[in-house]
């Protein structure tokens, strides 16, 4: 179980709720565009294309996706060929995530439970544990959370992670004048930042529940959570590019989005670590 700080449970429900909201924008048109990606099962895999080549082949493999929000990259990976769990705290984005697979004629598993929880609804361990964009600024206890994703991890399979660079959430995103200030703690604090937007990153829905909470966690803790909890590190990357724009002056290219050229060099944006669970 979590060693998640006193409070945690309510900041979770406020979470949970902010989480129920954002499905109305996400599963909208002008969201995600689920529809546009189960009609063209082509460009559904593209959801994963970032992370598809260095993970390889997943045919046949058992994968779970942790904090699987409304599925469609659950879905890529079903569609790529893997027998796909998917886990996640909001019953509403799950309930989404089920039609969604039953309108592609996936079979995928959802189970509907907090991170932390997990051990307890879910059985089994897998060949890959998966963890996409935006998961673990939500939770308190990056240690807890390794110690529930290595657990998942079999003996020989791997585990993955790509999300939102530490030093990018440090950043003041209200500024629209260009400058790169520091607005929040980089290093680890138990504190969470507490945030009220009654819009999502994408789709135009309006939040009614509109408060939420984010925890800091710096590259370093991240890594050594994933060393202590017992797999073995295999690569660490950071990424120029995101899958959201961040800064109002981000500038697309193609399906994401990056800083303007000359300031490439001066935030990394996003990170992946890949790693394996030893042989037992």
């Amino acid at each position: 179980m979590s060693d998640a700080a006193p409070g945690f449970d309510d900041q979770r429900a406020a979470n949970r709720a902010n989480w129920d909201d954002r499905v109305a924008g996400h599963i909208a048109p002008d969201g995600y565009d689920v529809a546009g990606l189960l009609a063209d099962p082509g460009r559904l895999t593209t959801v994963v294309a970032h992370d598809s080549p260095l993970l390889g082949d997943v045919r046949g493999l058992d994968l779970l996706h942790l904090q699987c929000h409304i599925g469609t990259d659950t879905l890529a990976w079903a569609r790529l060929g893997a027998n796909v769990t998917g886990v996640d705290f909001s019953p509403k984005a799950l309930a989404a995530a089920r039609r969604f697979a039953e309108e592609a004629e996936l079979d995928i598993t959802y189970v509907e439970c907090d991170l932390y929880d997990a051990p307890h609804h879910v059985e089994g361990v897998f060949d890959v544990v998966y963890t996409s964009v935006g998961t673990i600024c939500w939770l308190p206890d990056i240690a807890g959370w390794a110690r529930v994703a290595a657990g998942f991890v079999r003996s020989g399979g791997r585990f993955f992670i790509r999300d939102g660079h530490p030093m990018l959430y440090s950043m003041d995103d209200d500024r629209t004048d260009g400058v790169y200030q520091v607005r929040y703690d980089y290093l680890d604090h138990p504190e969470p930042n507490r945030f009220d937007h009654d819009s999502s990153y994408e789709g135009s829905a309006t939040l009614e529940h509109s408060v939420s909470f984010e925890w800091t966690h710096s590259l370093s803790s991240i890594v050594q959570a994933l060393i202590d909890a017992g797999l073995v590190i295999d690569r660490v990357a950071e990424y120029d590019f995101l899958d959201w724009k961040f800064f109002s002056w981000m500038e697309q290219d193609g399906d994401v989005y990056r800083l303007p050229e000359a300031d490439r060099r001066r935030v990394p944006l996003q990170f992946s670590i890949e790693a394996h669970q030893p042989e037992r």
